[in-house]
């Protein structure tokens, strides 16, 4: 049977990324909502690191499968690294993709084109059941454009013109291209030694 590994999200476009970026990999991808698993870990970590063990190893501890979990957010310089690891609750809890671009949109209002750089970062922790925790860390960088552009992505997506992609915002790139180049996919990349440890180990379980 195939190695098991359960990916920490139920986010739609994080899913779909997930779903991709795994594709190639020998393991038998789930996630939460697959196995009947409803819960909630609270974010209380003050980097992105923290977040991803976090949310890790609890998936880990309540399904006793190897667990893969992510925090990601943007960071914008002329806002001092903001909105970080708040990214997901920079406009409130239960607000949309939409609030947060305008919020940041109207955070950067007086900030020129040329002082509006910015990152995504990405860290990605790999959970066993017994509580080790491994991590890897990807970064794009770019800078955060004056309106929206683009329909593929989520999130912050539209307004982040991502560096050497000829001026396009993460949002007008074909998915396959944002799929090699962003800090998702370099932080998965950067894990796969992580996960070809584990399955050379035979430290994970397999999927009934």
């Amino acid at each position: 049977m195939p190695t098991a590994l359960l990916v920490a999200t139920n986010n739609p476009g994080k899913v779909r990324e997930f779903r991709e970026l795994l594709a190639d990999l020998p393991f038998a991808i789930t996630f939460p909502d697959e196995c009947g698993l409803t819960l909630e870990v609270a974010e209380t970590g003050q980097t992105f690191e923290d977040n991803a063990r976090l949310k890790a190893k609890a998936y880990a501890r309540a399904t006793g499968l190897l667990t893969l979990a992510d925090d990601s957010g943007l960071e914008v310089d002329a806002l001092a690294g903001a909105p970080g690891v708040w990214s997901a609750r920079y406009a409130g809890a239960r607000a949309s993709d939409s609030d947060r671009v305008s919020k940041l949109l109207s955070a950067l209002e007086r900030v020129p084109v040329g002082n509006r750089s910015a990152r995504f970062r990405c860290v990605v922790a790999v959970a066993s059941p017994e509580g080790s925790v491994q991590t890897a860390e990807g970064v794009c960088e770019g800078e955060i454009g004056v309106e929206p552009r683009g329909k593929h992505g989520f999130g912050y997506d539209p307004v982040f013109v991502v560096r050497g992609q000829g001026g396009m915002t993460m949002a007008e790139l074909p998915p396959r291209l944002k799929n090699q180049i962003s800090h998702r996919a370099r932080a998965l990349s950067a894990a796969r030694g992580i996960l070809a440890e584990i399955l050379a180990t035979g430290r994970a379980a397999s999927l009934p």
